[in-house]
């Protein structure tokens, strides 16, 4: 079950310029800078209310951040939506017809399980699912 909007992730060229940027924009430093190495990709996240925005910048030429930025510059790159169980999200949407892009859920950013929709599934929108891991 979808439980809430967890992030708006947001691609940039140059991470610590739009870090700036919307720390002077929300008037709040953000809560959390992390590395996803396997994903070619730095993250920051600012808590807005109930939810978040993650900047993303891309920290190698093959990264799909860095490729996406080329492509269509810098904005919004994906949705995400907190699920309670994303194994059976990702089952009843496959069941539903949509492509995922990862058959089994992968470790995110944040402390989170990860998968994401295709684009082409959802009207151009990158969706991604996440859930909290509990340790």
């Amino acid at each position: 079950m979808f439980t809430n909007l967890e992030h708006l992730g947001l691609a940039v060229q140059d991470l610590e310029a739009a870090t700036a940027l919307y720390t002077t924009l929300l008037g709040a430093a953000p809560y959390k800078r992390e590395a996803v190495e396997s994903e070619g990709v730095d993250t920051v996240f600012f808590q807005v209310g109930g939810s978040k925005i993650e900047l993303l910048g891309g920290t190698t030429p093959d990264s799909a951040i860095t490729k996406f930025v080329a492509k269509k510059g810098e904005g919004i790159h994906h949705v995400a939506f907190e699920v309670d169980d994303i194994r059976a999200e990702m089952q009843r949407l496959r069941a539903a017809g949509f492509v995922l892009l990862n058959e089994e859920p992968k470790r995110g950013a944040d402390n989170k399980l990860v998968c994401f929709v295709h684009p082409k599934s959802a009207h151009g929108v990158l969706v991604e699912l996440c859930q909290s891991i509990k340790e």
